[in-house]
C-alpha cells in the first residue's frame, strides 16, 4: 500500500493542483465579474459606497472568498514545487519565493476591500465627516486595492516565466503549457508596469492583455486536473534529481 501511493504521488499531486487552480480561477473571476465590477461605479465614489451598503454581506463574503483564495494558493505553491523540483530545485525555489511575495502582497492588498467598509459605517465619530468624505476615503481605499493587487502580479508575473521554463523543460508536461505559462507571465508583468508608470496606458491594454494570462493559466489548471503528469518521466527526472543531490554521512 505505502508503495503504491509513492508511486502514484505525483498523479496524486497533479489532480489536487489542478483541483485547487480551478478553484482559485473560479474565486477570482466571481470577485472581479461579479463582485467588484458589479459593485464599484467608476468615478462615481457616492454610487460605488451605495452600492457597498445595500450589498455588504456579499462584500464581505467576496473579501472571505479572497482570502479562502490565498489559502488556495499557498497549497498550489507547495504542490508545484514539488512536481516540479526534479527539473531544477533551485529554480522552483526562486519560483516559491516570488508566488510567496505575490501571495503576501495580496492578502495585505486585500484588506483594503475591508477598509473600505469603514468610512460607510454608523460609528458616532464618522459624523466629524461630510458624506463627500466619506465616500472618497472608501474609494481610495478600493483604489489603493486596485494598485496593490497590480504590485502582486509583478511578483506573480516572474513567479510565472520561471514555472514556464520548468515545465517546458520537464518532458513530462506539454512544452505549449510552458510556453503558454511565460506569455502569461510577460502580460502580468506588462500590464502591472504600465498600470505603475502609466494608468492611462495600463487602462487601455486591460482587460485584452490579461487574456493570454488566463488562457495559460486555464491551461495548466485543465491539463493538471484532467491529464496530470507523465509518472514514467517524472520518474526519471526525479531519479536523476535525486543522483545529483551531495550524500552525507
Amino acid at each position: 500500500m505505502t508503495s503504491r501511493t509513492i508511486e502514484t504521488s505525483p498523479q496524486l499531486y497533479a489532480r489536487i493542483g489542478g483541483a485547487l487552480y480551478l478553484i482559485i480561477i473560479v474565486i477570482g473571476l466571481y470577485g472581479e465579474a461579479f463582485v467588484r465590477d458589479r459593485l464599484i461605479v467608476s468615478g462615481d465614489a457616492a454610487a460605488t459606497a451605495a452600492n457597498i451598503v445595500s450589498h455588504e454581506s456579499l462584500w464581505r463574503f467576496h473579501i472571505a472568498a479572497e482570502l479562502f483564495l490565498l489559502i488556495c494558493a499557498v497549497a498550489l505553491l507547495l504542490i508545484l514545487f514539488v512536481l516540479l523540483k526534479p527539473v531544477s530545485k533551485d529554480l522552483a525555489l526562486l519560483a516559491a519565493f516570488f508566488n510567496l511575495v505575490s501571495i503576501g502582497i495580496e492578502a495585505a492588498t486585500t484588506m483594503y476591500l475591508l477598509e473600505a467598509l469603514f468610512p460607510l459605517g454608523n460609528a458616532g465619530y464618522l459624523k466629524a465627516f461630510t458624506p463627500e468624505q466619506l465616500y472618497a476615503m472608501a474609494t481610495l481605499s478600493l483604489k489603493s486595492h486596485g494598485y496593490g493587487f497590480g504590485v502582486s502580479l509583478i511578483f506573480f508575473g516572474c513567479f510565472c516565466l520561471i514555472v514556464g521554463y520548468l515545465i517546458f523543460k520537464s518532458g513530462y508536461l506539454p512544452k505549449a503549457i510552458g510556453v503558454l505559462m511565460q506569455i502569461a507571465g510577460v502580460c502580468y508583468l506588462t500590464n502591472s508596469f504600465a498600470l505603475i508608470l502609466s494608468p492611462a496606458v495600463a487602462n487601455r491594454l486591460f482587460p485584452a492583455i490579461l487574456v493570454p494570462a488566463f488562457i495559460g493559466e486555464a491551461s495548466l489548471c485543465l491539463w493538471l486536473l484532467v491529464k496530470g503528469v507523465n509518472v514514467e518521466k517524472w520518474k526519471e527526472k526525479a531519479s536523476a534529481w535525486r543522483s545529483k543531490v551531495p550524500k552525507y554521512n
